[in-house]
């Protein structure tokens, strides 16, 4: 599984995932963090859904901005 919608739309979820979630972003990143170790985007997605009971977008939206994020610090 990948991103499957616009980057408009990924913007406007992240945008929303505070108000949606409670949570700030790198709250989220930090539970993955200490979550379990999943290697695909799909599992890493479910897990979250499962876990929190997030929606989907939602979801699918936090794990892409911390695959951002991770890309951006080996670049760094």
């Amino acid at each position: 599984m990948a991103l499957h919608h616009s980057e408009e739309t990924h913007q406007n979820l992240v945008a929303r995932i505070p108000h949606a979630t409670g949570r700030e972003l790198p709250e989220w990143f930090k539970a993955m963090e200490a979550g379990p170790t999943f290697l695909r985007f799909d599992d890493r997605v479910n897990w979250l859904r499962d876990e929190y009971g997030l929606a989907h977008g939602h979801a699918t939206a936090i794990v892409h901005e911390s695959d951002l994020q991770r890309a951006q610090r080996c670049f760094d």
